[in-house]
Parts: C-alpha cells; sequence; structure tokens
C-alpha cells in the first residue's frame, strides 16, 4: 500500500470539484478554507469549484481539473470540495494509470466515494475518506463558551500531517436537523447508542469502504477492483466501511447482499463490518435497519450505528491502512496503522 507524504506547515493544497460545485455555499466554503490556511496550508482551487450547481462542470472538465491537481509538483494533496451525486460521470475521462504513478492524498466524503475506492482498489494507493475541502467550517463550544473547531475535524486535520490519533466513538450525535440549523456552533442532542452482533471485538484488519449509496454503483463495472484488492489483501484481513446517507431499509439489505454475491464480502476475507448511522432513514417492506444488517451478516462481526458518514461527529477513515477495531459493549475505539 502507498502513503503519500503527509502534508507540512507549507504544504499546498489542491482543490477541486469532481462532484458538485460549492456556488450555493459560498460563506461557508470560504471559511472551511480558512481554517485550512490557518494550518499553513497555500490553497489552489480549479476553475469550477464555485459553480453553482448539481455538477461542477461538466464531467470531462471535472476529471481534466482534477488530473492538472495531481500533474502540479507544487500540489501535496488534492480536497474534493463537496459531495454531490454524479461524480461517477467522470471516471471515464481519467488517467488512471498516471494517478498511480503520482501517488497524493486524496480527501473526500460521501459522493466522492465514486474516486476514493477506485484509486485505492485499483493503484494501492491510500485515501482519505470523511471531510470534503468544504467540511471545515463547522465549531462546537469549548467549556469556556468559545467557538472551537470539533475533535472529528481536528482528528483529519491530524491525519493529514501524519499524526494518526486514536478515535473513539462519540456520546451524543447530529443527525438530520443540520440541515435546519442557522450558522453557529453545533450541538449534539442525540444519545449515540452503537449496536454489535458480538458482546466483545478486538479486530485487526485493511480498511476499505466508503458511502455505500455510491459504492452499489461500482459493483461489477470496469471499475471495481474489488477482485484484485482482495487477491493482494485478503490475507490481512479487510474491515469494511459502510456509510449510509438514504438507502432504505430493504435496499440496503438488498446491496449489502450484492456485495455479497459479487465476493466483496466473505467470511474467509472480512474480520469485521462497520456501518455508520443513516442519515435519511426509510424502513420499508416490514424491516428495520437492525434487521437488515443482522440479516445481511449471521457470520461476520459487525457494529452498527457507528460515528460514519453524514451525522456528525463521524471518524476520519484512511482506505488501504490497517486498522485495530476495539468494542467493549459500549464504545469502539478506532485505531491506523499505515503499513
Amino acid at each position: 500500500m502507498i502513503y503519500p507524504r503527509f502534508l507540512t506547515e507549507h504544504s499546498t493544497v489542491g482543490i477541486c470539484a469532481p462532484s458538485a460545485g460549492v456556488g450555493h455555499k459560498i460563506d461557508s466554503f470560504n471559511e472551511s478554507l480558512r481554517v485550512l490556511r490557518e494550518q499553513g496550508w497555500k490553497i489552489m482551487e480549479t476553475a469550477h469549484v464555485r459553480v453553482d450547481g448539481l455538477r461542477g462542470g461538466s464531467a470531462k472538465e471535472r476529471a481534466v481539473e482534477l488530473m492538472s491537481l495531481f500533474a502540479l509538483d507544487q500540489i501535496d494533496a488534492v480536497f474534493c470540495a463537496a459531495g454531490g451525486d454524479f461524480l461517477n460521470e467522470i471516471l471515464p475521462f481519467l488517467d488512471w494509470e498516471f494517478l498511480a504513478a503520482n501517488p497524493k492524498w486524496l480527501m473526500g466524503a460521501s459522493d466522492p466515494t465514486g474516486i476514493l475506492y477506485p484509486l485505492t482498489t485499483m493503484c494501492d494507493i491510500a485515501t482519505l475518506y470523511g471531510s470534503n475541502g468544504g467540511s471545515f467550517d463547522a465549531t462546537v463550544l469549548s467549556d469556556s463558551g468559545t467557538p472551537v473547531l470539533p475533535e472529528y475535524l481536528e482528528n483529519m486535520l491530524r491525519f493529514l500531517k501524519g499524526e494518526n490519533p486514536v478515535q473513539i466513538s462519540s456520546d451524543h450525535y447530529l443527525g438530520s436537523e443540520i440541515f435546519q440549523l442557522e450558522d453557529g456552533p453545533l450541538t449534539f442532542p442525540s444519545p449515540s447508542v452503537c449496536r454489535s452482533s458480538e458482546k466483545r471485538l478486538n479486530v485487526r484488519g485493511r480498511c476499505i469502504g466508503g458511502c455505500i449509496d455510491v459504492l452499489k454503483d461500482l459493483i461489477g463495472t470496469r471499475f471495481d477492483f474489488t477482485s484484485s484488492f482482495l487477491c493482494r489483501y485478503g490475507e490481512d484481513g479487510l474491515i469494511w466501511y459502510f456509510d449510509n446517507f438514504a438507502l432504505s431499509s430493504a435496499v440496503l439489505y438488498r446491496t449489502l447482499l450484492q456485495m455479497r454475491y459479487a465476493g466483496w464480502i466473505t467470511p474467509e476475507t472480512t474480520r469485521a463490518v462497520l456501518v455508520g448511522r443513516t442519515l435519511f432513514e426509510n424502513e420499508e417492506a416490514g424491516m428495520s435497519y437492525d434487521d437488515a444488517i443482522r440479516m445481511a451478516f449471521p457470520d461476520i462481526p459487525v457494529l452498527w450505528e457507528m460515528d460514519i458518514g453524514h451525522t456528525l461527529p463521524h471518524f476520519s477513515m484512511i482506505n488501504g491502512a490497517m486498522l485495530d477495531v476495539a468494542w467493549d459493549g459500549t464504545k469502539a475505539e478506532l485505531s491506523f496503522d499505515l503499513v
């Protein structure tokens, strides 16, 4: 596994929009850039980042702009500006051999799964899932009442610098209410209740996954390199993680079955499966989300309702890295090992 060089105080970050542009949230995007610059990093944006639309330019424009950042020696890492719905349109226009020969940290969340997952599984380059370039505008109140960056965002910044913090599951979280919030510090009103098929769990394996709404569209395509990834790393054991944005309980169940039928997830190669909280829930066909997950994994350890994905706070995940997961029946602890 290739781990790109980490960022230093004088690094330059390239931001592109392989999915949606950020034109509808310029103020929050600018605040996010301010936080990134506070790290000492220079920022270089591609031309279509600030487009106000579901696509940050045409498919070819978005691909060309992403490739341009990997081609520039002065760019140390590439951040996807935002999520969206149509990143997979750009995949045929990418030069995968060039990306493999020029490894840089690629960071994104949600729809950017569509490039993070192939980059790791095809090119053996570790990628960072959990935040986009426009994610760093959030604050919480400190004990003294001062707005500060939440720990989950601090952790992502630390990963980018190579500090590798241990992450522990939260006591409380914020779900879809985030879309109704006014500007201001976040609060986490709902108690976190992580669930598990096991009373205790200590497992180690190679981390891989992303937004399952996006991953399902890669299964069986020419951008699905899961089989070859398993050939190279299956002996390490895999720990899959899934961020469910809005799949209904029944569609989630069928998607997990499809992954099993496609050979992505097997008892022989999978040490555990981690499933995040669903942001927009829709239980249908008489099936709860608990039912869906338990039925999909009767023979593989699974933790769900975890701090993964669109609800806040969430873990930062490193695709391709070795991951140690400890579950004591109440809390989960995640530790990455870049080997």
